[in-house]
């Protein structure tokens, strides 16, 4: 929706009636990610897609009957590898798309969601997309960061799970079709919840071009996040060797991220591992990131290499409160030994501060699994 956002304001501040019709999973060979937004409006005119031209006109029948109806859909368009030519996707990928009636009558809390995402504020909207009492579908709710929910879906089970879940969809800046019971349990089905998380994917930057970098990005591509790998040296630091980063940098790794916070593209969010394991390296960078509001700075070495690390620190004048907030050596201790158990390790490790994980084996401990918000 982030992409038709001002059209469909213009036309929402106007009075008017959309047809929106949104991607809200994919399975295959897809050619637009979940979230993907086509409007059709008063003026019979379509903006955005959902699926690159392959079934725009099936869509935007479908919009134009839900306008004049009221009743969202939620319809699957999938093919066969045979009959592909014939219903559109060629590439044989299946597209569940919703399509529902959006005005100033049937989605009020719009304008505010919309200043919130304008404003860079994280906010997510989920909505029912099938229930099995159709006057449950089509409720939606607003999440917000440290407030309340906006609304309510039709029972406090219904509200607590989908809270939760779309605050974790929001920290990773993701969207996604969560299934539930139609009470919102979390183990059944009948009931499915789209979630826009309306924010940025949080940033993991990667410092020093080894192997343990490529796993890093790998998985840091798979949690979610936005993957910079960045190293002085051109020979290493190329697109090729991480293909799972975003974008792979060649700069001193100090003076690219202070260029990055004075762009103001770093916040609290940003985890950071640093790998270069190289004094020349890591002091001068470390020293200007365990100075940082990040949610992680983890730095590999073998405990020499630490302790080495840790006098030079202070030598450069930082305090003992920065020097704590380092994670070295870095990860949780799995017995990791290569690359990829390294990564995993790391993963772990990120995972638990954001979420105030132990790191403990849960058979070992009690309470609830998953903490408070």
């Amino acid at each position: 929706m982030r992409d038709v956002l001002p059209e469909l304001m213009a036309w929402w501040e106007a009075g008017e009636t959309v047809g929106v019709a949104t991607v809200v999973a994919t399975f295959r060979s897809a050619p637009r990610p979940a979230g993907a937004s086509m409007l059709v409006g008063p003026d019979a005119t379509a903006v955005g897609s959902v699926s690159g031209g392959c079934v725009e006109g099936a869509v935007y029948e479908q919009a134009s009957t839900v306008v004049g109806s009221g009743e969202p859909v939620l319809e699957r368009y999938g093919v066969s590898d045979d009959d592909a030519f014939a219903v559109g996707l060629t590439c044989g990928g299946i597209l569940d798309v919703y399509v529902e009636k959006v005005s100033r009558e049937t989605f009020p809390e719009l304008g505010e969601v919309a200043a919130d995402v304008e404003a860079g504020r994280p906010v997510a909207l989920a909505t029912v997309i099938e229930h099995p009492d159709a006057g449950v579908r089509g409720r939606r709710v607003v999440v917000r960061p440290g407030e309340g929910l906006a609304g309510s879906l039709g029972s406090p089970r219904m509200d607590d799970a989908v809270h939760d879940d779309a605050l974790g969809l929001l920290a990773s800046g993701s969207n996604a079709t969560l299934t539930y019971g139609p009470d919102g349990e979390r183990r059944g089905e009948g009931m499915r919840v789209f979630v826009w998380g309306f924010a940025p994917k949080p940033r993991m930057l990667v410092f020093g071009a080894i192997d343990f970098a490529a796993a890093v990005a790998r998985v840091g591509s798979f949690l979610g996040y936005h993957v910079t790998v960045c190293d002085a040296r051109p020979v290493f630091a190329t697109a090729s060797r991480f293909p799972d980063a975003d974008e792979v940098v060649v700069d001193w790794p100090h003076r690219y991220l202070a260029a990055e916070v004075e762009a103001g593209r770093i916040d609290p969010r940003t985890v950071l591992a640093v790998l270069t394991h190289d004094p020349k390296f890591d002091v001068p960078l470390l020293e200007v990131a365990l100075r940082l509001d990040v949610a992680y700075v983890g730095a590999m070495g073998s405990r020499r290499t630490h302790d080495d690390r840790l006098a030079r620190l202070r030598e450069v004048g930082l305090t003992a409160a920065e020097i704590d907030r380092l994670s070295s050596p870095i990860g949780l201790d799995l017995g990791a030994r290569t690359p990829e158990e390294t990564a995993i390790s790391i993963a772990a490790e990120i995972v638990a501060g954001r979420w105030g994980g132990s790191g403990e084996r849960l058979a070992t401990t009690s309470g609830r699994i998953h903490g408070e918000e």
